[in-house]
């Protein structure tokens, strides 16, 4: 049978699972389901999980303008240790004693990282300098300059603390390193510290209880498919 014209064109929310990238996912929908275009609108690293937009079809074109939304995040980061990644994937550079710290105390921390600042990118991310990956540049033990930055930090807030597990909360504008946060919060308390646990819970007006599990989305039909995307015509009021 044949499908309706421009079925295809539109949004999934993908609930991302650990240890893929975010390019890993869209090449898996794109053979999986024989698709022509299918991009990503804002990276999460292999560790990270939650909300993934994919765009499919003519609704590449608008991946810019939806990546551009403000995202919020869940994580949890471990005090009193530092790795080259500022995240658990990374290798442990430093350890430290953690102060005696509490919730109220950590909550006090974060308020210095609200609104407007400049954030550093990690040497070892994604970003390109000279066509060349960041990561690719760590690896070989090189380190280069990186300009800073601007991001702004809505919320940034710890609902427990169970030592060294601090489990937080964050909303900010696009471009934000969380596993740069958590660092940063690190040296700002002295102990130094690393992220353990991030998930996407919301991108713009996008959230994660629309999102539908990869392994669940690769399970389905065509027509499957097609009932959950988001036709391209309705993506304008989530711009």
């Amino acid at each position: 049978m044949k499908e309706p014209f421009g079925a295809l064109d539109g949004a999934l929310l993908i609930d991302k699972p650990a240890e893929w990238t975010s390019h890993d996912v869209v090449a898996k929908v794109r053979g999986h389901f024989r698709l022509e275009k299918v991009g990503h609108c804002g990276t999460l690293d292999p560790m990270a999980t939650g909300l993934l937009v994919l765009v499919l079809g003519k609704a590449t074109k608008l991946s810019e303008k939806l990546m551009a939304a403000d995202k919020i995040y869940e994580g949890t980061m471990r005090l009193g240790e530092t790795t080259d990644s500022y995240d658990a994937d990374g290798e442990l550079v430093e350890t430290r004693p953690v102060p005696p710290l509490t919730l109220e105390a950590l909550n006090l921390a974060t308020e210095s990282f609200l609104g407007d600042q400049l954030q550093i990118p990690p040497m070892v991310s994604a970003k390109k300098i000279g066509g060349v990956p960041l990561y690719k540049l760590a690896r070989k033990g090189v380190e280069v300059y990186r300009e800073a930055r601007p991001v702004h930090l809505y919320t940034y807030r710890f609902s427990e603390y169970e030592d060294p597990f601090a489990y937080f909360r964050v909303s900010c504008t696009k471009g934000t390193y969380v596993r740069s946060l958590a660092h940063d919060l690190g040296e700002k308390l002295g102990c130094g510290a690393h992220l353990t646990a991030l998930r996407r819970i919301a991108s713009g007006k996008f959230d994660l209880k629309e999102a539908t599990p990869l392994e669940d989305i690769l399970q389905f039909s065509r027509e499957e498919l097609i009932a959950h995307v988001i036709p391209l015509l309705e993506l304008k009021r989530y711009e």
